[in-house]
């Protein structure tokens, strides 16, 4: 890297590379594909910003570098984040269908693959100088954004180089992978992805809690929770000095006094060095009276353990966009995410408990990831609490004359691909772990996502039986997902997949599979596990 661009890292407080950007910054230098397993909170727009900014003429007035995003606000957002490295360096930054001025004459240039190919088609940006591409979350990509991507790398010049990020890197990204990089480097790497993978020994639990975009209004109730349920002192770990001393700022305009990990007078402790943060937290004569929190999500398994791994409670603020990566750093470390609860009236309406019962379905069975992104605006005004009421109450309104109900199901069939038609046939698999184990739908489907990397889509009905569970899912990927799951664990029990050999244990006549259509019957009450 040139000096310049460390010195303007080392500003901003940082100073050693995340796993991810250690591994990916080498390869973009060097100007190689990447197939990248990774996404927000893993320091992805470092790990490709740095090479873009070093590689790109910053005299350039065309787009020389595409970053394309799932959705405008995030484009928004990702452009507004490098920029501030962009100024050290010379380079315009800007971004397409939003309010940067003269998006046109940027030379690195955020958009979604939509929105961009409208502008090649109405000649405001052409394709023919570009140098570098990185799609930054592919999976969140809707179908008319993914049809939009494939017509741009068709477009793109030969020797541009081309990066996609993916949490988790799916079937579907690796498609893509192959028809248009040639010789991708994989991170990690392909071997380790394929292979079967020794599941980490159990480390507990660590609480996450879906916060807003700026954190502080999230951050402040549950430091309040916390000294209401007993705690003397919360300790905040955050990735770089300047974000511990604005939050220890803000904390002091609210009445809490900040200070070093074992202050005692001090009720809240900031520390960016895990290290030395655990050192004197290991002095601390009653660790049940500390809270350990960390502001910013864990970049990596080490980050992680560091952290959160003692004796004390432990909080993680995570915005929606981060959670994949959150889940995938919490299973590679062998911690088991618990969503922090907030109080709940006790007594609910029939009609509000079939509603429950139905938002409880769709977070065990839908792929969530695009529905984030459509509501994370709304999480900068209020809280997930506030979305979900309000979503229980539209779901509750009268629908008016001549229009359709909401289905009780958001998905009866999912499709091939995010964009096919149904398949025609499923091909059942035998995974034996079931009802006994504590398993749920969601622990099947976040261990097919996660260890497999197949998406949701690919998933058809799950049957949960009392010692083993049958799921359905589309030809082309059994395969795939027996060797992902044979080996791992889930729940603590060693899994064993397989095709499912019919017999009395999995076949019944009709109706056996839960009542009208064929349907599995599914213990809604308790069976969502804490981290689906």
């Amino acid at each position: 890297m040139t000096p310049d661009l460390v010195d303007a890292l080392t500003a901003e407080g940082i100073e050693t590379p995340t796993e991810f950007q250690a591994a990916a910054v080498p390869v973009l230098l060097r100007g190689n594909p990447l197939l990248a397993q990774a996404g927000p909170g893993a320091g992805t727009l470092i790990a490709y910003g740095v090479p873009l900014l070093q590689r790109v003429d910053p005299e350039a007035r065309s787009a020389r570098a595409l970053i394309l995003a799932p959705s405008v606000e995030v484009a928004s957002r990702l452009a507004g984040s490098l920029s501030g490295l962009a100024q050290v360096t010379g380079h315009r930054v800007g971004a397409l269908d939003s309010s940067w001025a003269l998006p046109e004459v940027a030379s690195i240039l955020f958009s979604t693959p939509e929105v961009l190919l409208q502008a090649v088609k109405a000649s405001r940006i052409s394709l023919e100088e570009v140098e570098g591409v990185v799609v930054d979350g592919f999976t969140s990509l809707e179908a008319k954004s993914r049809a939009a991507l494939e017509t741009i790398f068709e477009s793109l010049p030969k020797g541009a180089h081309r990066a996609l990020l993916a949490q988790p890197l799916t079937e579907d990204a690796e498609t893509f992978g192959r028809a248009h990089f040639s010789k991708a480097v994989h991170i990690p790497p392909r071997a380790a992805q394929a292979g079967v993978e020794t599941a980490p020994p159990p480390r507990g639990e660590v609480f996450y809690r879906i916060v807003s975009e700026g954190k502080e209004p999230e951050l402040l109730q549950a430091l309040g929770f916390a000294f209401d349920e007993g705690a003397r002192h919360a300790l905040l770990f955050f990735r770089t000095e300047d974000q511990a001393a604005d939050v220890g700022d803000m904390l002091t305009l609210h009445g809490y006094q900040a200070g070093q990990v074992g202050d005692g007078d001090a009720p809240v402790w900031l520390a960016a060095d895990e290290l030395q943060a655990r050192k004197a937290l290991g002095e601390w004569p009653d660790p049940a009276e500390v809270v350990t929190f960390s502001v910013d999500v864990p970049p990596e398994p080490d980050v992680l353990d560091r952290r959160h791994g003692g004796p004390e409670s432990s909080v993680i603020l995570v915005r929606p966009r981060e959670l994949p990566h959150l889940r995938d750093v919490a299973r590679r470390t062998g911690y088991r995410l618990v969503p922090g609860k907030e109080p709940i009236p006790t007594r609910v309406s029939g009609e509000l408990e079939r509603l429950r019962s139905q938002l409880e379905r769709s977070l065990n069975e839908v792929e969530l990831a695009p529905y984030f992104l459509a509501l994370e605006p709304l999480f900068q005004a209020h809280s997930p609490a506030e979305v979900a009421a309000a979503a229980m109450a539209l779901l509750n309104q009268p629908q008016a004359a001549g229009r359709s109900q909401v289905p009780a199901t958001p998905r009866e069939e999912p499709s091939d691909s995010p964009s096919g038609p149904p398949p025609k046939t499923w091909v059942r698999l035998f995974i034996a772990v079931g009802e006994k184990d504590g398993v749920g739908p969601g622990d099947l489907l976040g261990a097919i996502s996660g260890e497999a990397g197949v998406e949701g889509s690919q998933v058809g009905k799950i049957e949960i039986r009392e010692t083993f569970s049958l799921v359905e899912v589309v030809p082309a990927v059994a395969d795939k997902i027996i060797r992902g799951l044979n080996g791992t664990t889930i729940r603590g029990r060693a899994v064993r997949a397989d095709h499912d050999r019919g017999g009395p244990r999995s076949r019944g006549g009709p109706g056996s599979r839960g009542g009208p259509g064929g349907r599995p019957k599914r213990k809604l009450k308790g069976d969502r596990p804490p981290d689906s």
